[in-house]
C-alpha cells in the first residue's frame, strides 16, 4: 500500500507540472471534477505482520481515495462542490488480508483568493464505513455507524483544468458504541472538465 500511494502522489504530481499555467478564465461555471488522492492519520485499526517479518497498519484516516462530483462557479470569488467519494486502506497477502473503506458525500464552499487559489469548507457524510479481514489476517469485521464531520482545504490550480489539494477532515466514527478518531490529512489532484 506504501508503495501505492507513493506513485500515486508522484503521478499527481507529474501531471499538474505538466500543464501550462497560462491558460484562461472558464466561460462555463458548471464543470466536472474528477480526482484522486491520499491521506494519512486516524487510531489504529488493525496492525498486520507478515511471514517475512514486514507490518502494515490499517488507520481509521489513512489510505487512497477517489472523488468525483460537480463543481459550479456560483459568482467570480466564490464556487460550491458536491462529490461522491471512495475511501480505501487495505493490505493483501496469500494467506489473508484487512481493509477499512467507506463512502464520503461532500458539500464544500470556496473563497477564491486569486486566479489560482482558493480555501474552502464544508460537510463530510460518511456511509458504510466498514473494517473486513481475513484469513490468516483476521482481525474481525466492523461495521460503523454513519457520520457528519467537518473540512477545510487549500486549493492550488496549476491549469485552469487542473487543481492540487491539501485538506484536513475532522472525522469521528463510530463502531459497536467505541468511538474512533478517523481525522486526516490528505493531499489530492483533481480534474475539471
Amino acid at each position: 500500500m506504501k508503495k501505492t500511494i507513493v506513485f500515486l502522489a508522484a503521478m499527481i504530481a507529474a501531471l499538474g507540472s505538466a500543464q501550462a499555467q497560462t491558460d484562461s478564465p472558464p466561460s462555463n461555471p458548471l464543470h466536472f471534477v474528477a480526482g484522486l488522492g491520499v491521506s494519512a492519520g486516524g487510531e489504529k485499526l488493525a496492525h498486520v505482520r507478515y511471514t517475512n517479518g514486514d507490518t502494515q497498519t490499517i488507520r481509521a484516516g489513512s489510505g487512497v481515495y477517489f472523488t468525483g462530483g460537480l463543481d459550479y462557479r456560483v459568482a467570480p470569488e466564490f464556487s460550491l462542490q458536491a462529490t461522491a467519494n471512495f475511501h480505501v486502506d487495505d493490505t493483501h497477502a496469500r494467506n489473508g488480508s484487512v481493509r477499512f473503506q467507506r463512502f464520503p458525500f461532500e458539500l464544500m464552499g470556496y473563497y477564491h483568493a486569486g486566479p489560482q487559489w482558493r480555501v474552502g469548507g464544508g460537510v463530510r457524510y460518511v456511509t458504510n464505513a466498514k473494517l473486513t479481514s481475513s484469513g490468516a489476517a483476521g482481525a474481525g469485521d466492523y461495521k460503523f455507524d454513519n457520520s457528519t464531520s467537518a473540512v477545510v482545504e487549500v486549493e492550488y490550480f496549476w491549469t485552469t483544468n487542473f487543481g492540487m489539494k491539501v485538506r484536513y477532515v475532522n472525522e469521528p466514527l463510530k463502531a459497536y458504541g467505541q468511538d474512533v478518531r478517523g481525522n486526516h490529512v490528505g493531499v489530492s489532484g483533481n480534474f475539471y472538465f
